[in-house]
């Protein structure tokens, strides 16, 4: 059984070892996650432990699946914006999943998680972006994000390879005028 849960700031602090371990496996595996490889594991690390006071400040949220023997297997984030005039909507970032947990359901769940807790917070708008003809964007489409463009050679993938990259939007509701 998956066990989907939001971390605090301090808990991500505790995680970030692990979760350094995970994204040096994805980066590994090639999965373009905004790192180069090799990726050093107090690099990642330390990129996790720099996210904690976002975590804290609530302009970042962060979630963690463990798996029943605890080990964490996947992770997925959602960034907030301050702009007054963009306050309805998030950006979905770092949808991790160890690769040898994949095929289990554990991206959805996660995908799932946030999009549950941004509606329950009044945002009416998520985005993300992931490279174009990857696995990830299989996920998405199957879960009813709408593609809304491509910009060629926008990111490099673990590699140095510049990939296009696909943008998504989800709208999880009508944004209402706020004062």
């Amino acid at each position: 059984m998956i066990d989907i849960v939001p971390v605090s700031g301090p808990e991500l602090v505790t995680y970030a070892d692990e979760l350094a371990a995970l994204l040096i496996e994805a980066v590994e595996g090639g999965a373009s996650v905004g790192f180069l490889a090799p990726l050093e594991r107090e690099s990642a690390a330390a990129w996790w432990r720099e996210r904690a006071a976002a975590v804290e400040s609530g302009s970042q949220q962060v979630w963690i699946a463990r798996d029943d023997d605890t080990q964490v297997v996947g992770t997925i984030s959602l960034a907030r914006t301050a702009l007054p005039n963009a306050r309805h909507r998030a950006e979905v970032a770092k949808l991790v999943v160890r690769p040898s947990a994949r095929g289990r359901g554990i991206g959805r769940a996660l995908l799932a998680a946030v999009e549950k807790w941004a509606a329950a917070a009044g945002l009416t708008l998520l985005v993300l972006d992931t490279e174009t003809g990857g696995d990830a964007e299989r996920l998405y489409r199957s879960e009813g994000w709408t593609p809304c463009g491509s910009v060629p050679d926008y990111a490099a993938d673990p590699y140095g390879t510049l990939r296009d990259t696909t943008f998504y939007y989800r709208a999880l509701g009508h944004p209402e005028a706020s004062g």
